[in-house]
C-alpha cells in the first residue's frame, strides 16, 4: 500500500521434541531452537515492527529453578533489540567458560533461553499503546506448573465489554478491559477449573500432592478448556499458548479470519502466521506445511503427543483476503499466483482506459509490495499485444516486408520505474504546517520516460484506503511528469466498511469510497438515505450483537462501482493538476477469482463473517454522524 495502514501480527511457536543432546549432536550447537525461533522472527518482520518478544519453557525443571523466561522489546529494531538481549549472557558465557556453551545441560539448568518450548509475537498495534506491557507474549503465573499460563495473538474480539462482564460474573476482578487480558484470564480461569477438577479427583483416590501435580500434568484436557473459554469470542482470532509443564497449542477462529500454519516430524513442531517462513526455516517443501483448519486447536503435549482437533463449530470459511492481496509475503507459492491474477483482471479496464493505446502508454507501480501484481498485468497486456501483433501481420499478407514487420514485432508495452520512495523521508509530523511540503517529496520522479502531454501514465497499486497520500503526495508527483493521462489501479477493490478484526481500519470517515458516496447523495439530492441510515442504525444500538443489521449498505446502493470510483478521482486530484485523472478498481467478482480459497472481504462489501461485525459498522456510522472520532470498538 503506498498508505501505510497497521494490521496482522505474527506468532512463532517451536517445541523441540527430542531431548536437548540431540540437536547439539546433529546439528553442532546448543542453541538450535534459539537460532530457529530468531529466524521465524525475522521472517515475519513485515507482520509487527511496533515491538517484539519471545518466551521459553523448559520442561522437567528442578525445584527453585527459573523454568520460564521472557523478554520484550519495543525499541526502534525490536527483533534485534531482543536477541541482543538474550545472546548477551551466552556471549559472557563465551569470554569466561566457553566449554560450557556445549553442555547443553548445564545451560538448561543455568541460562535462559536454553528450553524446549518456544514462542514468539510480532506486533502491529491497531489499538492501545506501545509500552511494553503491551508486547506479547503475556503471562498468568503460578506457583503450579499446570496453571502458568503464556500466550501470543493475531486477533480482535469485538464484544470485549461482554467478555469482561462475564469475567465479573465469574467472580474475577479485571484489572484492564483489553481483548489481550480478557482472552488470558478466560483461558486462564477454565485452567485453573481444570487443575482443580483433577485435583479432587486423585486427592479422592489417595494419592499425595507431588504425584497429583504430575498426573494432572498427563490429564489436562487443553481442547476442553478451549472450548469453554471460547464459547462466546466474537472475533477473528489466532492464538498460541504455553502451559509451565509443556503442553502448548494454537487455535485459530471459527470463520478462519487469521492465518495460521503449522508443521511437524519426529524432531520438532512448529506454527506460524505464515507457510513460507516455516518452509525456509526448516527446509521443508510447500506441501508439507499445512494450513489450521478454522475452529481447530493443534495441540503438542507434554510427552510430544500431536493431535489436530475442533474446539468450536467451524463456520463457512471467511479468510482474510487481505492476507493475500497485501499483507503476507508474497514468497508464498499460492500468494503469489494470486497477486499475478490480481493483476491480470485490472487489464481490460486498464485497456480500455488508454483505448488500447499502447505506443503512448507507460506502465509502472506504487509502492514495491505491488509488483507481484503489477508482473500479472503486463503479463496480460503482453498476451493483448501479440494478438494484436498477429491481427496486424494478417492483414500485411503479401505486403509483409522486413521493416513492417519489424515494427509490428516491436509493439510491447512501455514498463518504467517512475517513482521511488525515498526511505530517509518519514513523515513523523501529523500536523505542522510544513508537512504537506515533505509528504510531497517522499517519492522520488523518475524524468524523461513519460512525453509531456503524449503518453498516458498507468500506476497499479495494492489498494486505495484514505485516499490522502494520493492527493498530498503520488498525483502532484506523476503529474510533473505532466502525462495526458493519469491512471490509478487499485489491486483491491474500494474499502467501505471499517475492520474489527485486526486491521487499522476502525473509522468509516476515513475512507475515500465512503466520503465519495457520500457526496454523491448530497450532490444528486440524496442526503435523506444518510439520515434514514441514522436512524435505523441508531434504533438498533442498544440490541443484542446477534440483531444487528448492516444498513449502512443503503449508503452506497444508489451508485455504481463506476460512478463511486469517478467521484473518488475528483476528490484526490489536487488543485493545479493538469492531467486528467482516473481510478480503476479490482472488482469483487474478479477478486473472489483471483483468490478463491479467501473470501472474507468485509471491508469491500459489508458481509461481516461475526455478528460483532455488524454491531462494529453500526457504531462506526453512528459516530460519523455524531461527529465523534473515535474508534467504534
Amino acid at each position: 500500500m503506498s498508505e501505510i495502514i497497521k494490521h496482522e501480527c505474527g506468532i512463532a511457536l517451536l517445541r523441540l521434541l527430542k531431548p536437548p543432546e540431540y540437536y547439539q549432536v546433529k546439528y553442532g550447537t546448543g542453541f538450535y531452537a534459539l537460532n530457529k525461533m530468531h529466524l521465524m522472527m525475522q521472517k515475519q518482520h513485515n507482520r509487527g515492527q511496533d515491538g517484539a518478544g519471545i518466551a521459553n519453557i523448559k520442561l522437567d525443571p528442578e525445584p527453585g529453578m527459573k523454568y520460564i523466561n521472557r523478554y520484550r522489546s519495543n525499541s526502534s529494531t525490536p527483533i534485534i533489540d531482543t536477541f541482543k538481549h538474550i545472546y548477551s549472557g551466552f556471549n559472557e558465557l563465551q569470554k569466561q567458560h566457553p566449554d560450557r556453551l556445549k553442555d547443553v545441560n548445564w545451560l538448561k539448568k543455568n541460562m535462559e533461553f536454553t528450553g524446549e518450548v518456544f514462542l514468539a509475537h510480532l506486533r502491529y498495534g491497531t489499538f492501545g499503546g506501545h509500552g511494553v506491557k503491551n508486547l506479547h507474549p503475556v503471562m498468568r503465573r503460578s506457583n503450579w506448573l499446570t496453571k502458568n499460563l503464556v500466550l501470543a495473538g493475531n486477533f480482535n474480539l469485538t464484544n470485549v465489554d461482554e467478555l469482561f462482564g462475564q469475567l465479573i460474573e465469574l467472580g474475577q476482578y479485571p484489572v484492564e478491559t483489553t481483548d489481550t487480558i480478557t482472552i488470558l484470564e478466560k483461558i486462564g480461569h477454565f485452567l485453573d477449573e481444570e487443575n482443580e477438577i483433577h485435583y479432587r479427583k486423585y486427592k479422592k483416590l489417595g494419592f499425595v500432592k507431588r504425584e497429583i501435580s504430575d498426573k494432572i500434568a498427563k490429564d489436562l484436557d487443553i481442547r476442553q478448556i478451549l472450548v469453554k473459554a471460547a464459547k462466546r469470542w466474537d472475533g477473528g482470532y489466532t492464538i498460541a499458548g504455553m502451559l509451565g509443564h509443556g503442553d502448548a497449542f494454537v487455535m485459530r477462529d471459527p470463520s478462519g479470519i487469521r492465518p495460521a500454519f503449522y508443521y511437524y516430524d519426529d524432531e520438532i513442531a512448529v506454527a506460524a502466521s505464515e507457510r513460507p517462513v516455516i518452509q525456509t526455516t526448516f527446509n521443508v517443501k510447500a506441501d508439507d506445511v499445512r494450513e489450521l483448519e478454522p475452529g481447530h486447536v493443534l495441540i503438542i503435549k507434554k510427552d510430544g503427543t500431536i493431535e489436530n482437533v475442533e474446539f468450536i463449530t467451524p463456520g463457512p470459511k471467511k479468510a482474510c483476503s487481505f492476507e493475500r492481496i497485501y499483507f503476507s509475503r508474497g514468497t508464498d507459492k499460492d500468494i503469489y499466483q494470486e497477486r499475478k491474477r490480481l493483476g491480470k483482471y485490472l487489464a481490460p479496464a486498464i485497456l480500455n482506459a488508454i483505448n488500447h493505446d499502447l505506443e503512448n502508454t507507460v506502465f509502472s507501480y506504487i509502492p514495491n509490495t505491488a509488483t507481484v501484481a503489477f508482473k500479472g498485468l503486463i503479463e496480460e497486456v503482453n498476451r493483448f499485444c501479440n494478438r494484436v501483433k498477429a491481427d496486424r501481420i494478417t492483414e500485411l499478407g503479401a505486403d509483409a516486408t522486413p521493416a513492417a514487420l519489424e515494427k509490428i514485432l516491436s509493439l510491447a508495452p512501455r514498463v518504467e520505474d517512475i517513482a521511488v520512495k525515498d526511505v530517509k523521508l518519514r513523515t513523523f509530523i501529523s500536523k505542522d504546517s510544513g508537512r504537506e511540503d515533505l509528504v510531497g517529496h517522499v517519492y522520488d520522479i523518475t524524468y524523461g520516460v513519460v512525453r509531456r502531454g503524449i503518453d498516458n501514465l498507468v500506476v497499479i497499486d495494492d489498494s486505495i484506503v484514505r485516499g490522502t497520500t494520493l492527493r498530498q503526495s503520488i498525483i502532484r508527483i506523476l503529474d510533473r511528469l505532466q502525462p495526458r493521462k493519469i491512471i490509478i489501479a487499485s489491486s483491491a477493490p474500494q474499502i467501505r466498511y471499517p475492520d474489527c478484526y485486526g486491521i487499522d481500519m476502525t473509522k468509516i470517515s476515513d475512507f475515500v469510497a465512503f466520503r465519495a458516496a457520500v457526496e454523491l447523495l448530497k450532490s444528486n439530492g440524496l442526503e435523506g438515505v444518510i439520515n434514514e441510515v441514522y436512524k435505523k442504525s441508531k434504533m438498533q444500538q442498544d440490541l443484542p450483537k446477534e440483531e444487528i443489521v448492516n444498513y449502512v449498505k443503503e449508503i452506497y446502493k444508489p451508485f455504481t462501482a463506476q460512478q463511486i470510483s469517478d467521484k473518488i478521482a475528483q476528490i484526490v486530484t489536487p488543485q493545479g493538476i493538469t492531467s486528467k485523472v482516473e481510478i480503476i478498481y479490482q472488482s469483487i467478482e474478479d477478486l473472489h477469482a483471483a483468490i478463491p480459497e479467501h473470501t472474507g472481504d468485509w471491508y469491500f462489501t459489508g458481509n461481516y463473517p461475526t455478528p460483532g461485525g455488524n454491531k462494529v459498522v453500526n457504531q462506526s456510522f453512528i459516530n460519523y454522524v455524531e461527529k465523534k472520532n473515535v474508534r467504534a470498538y
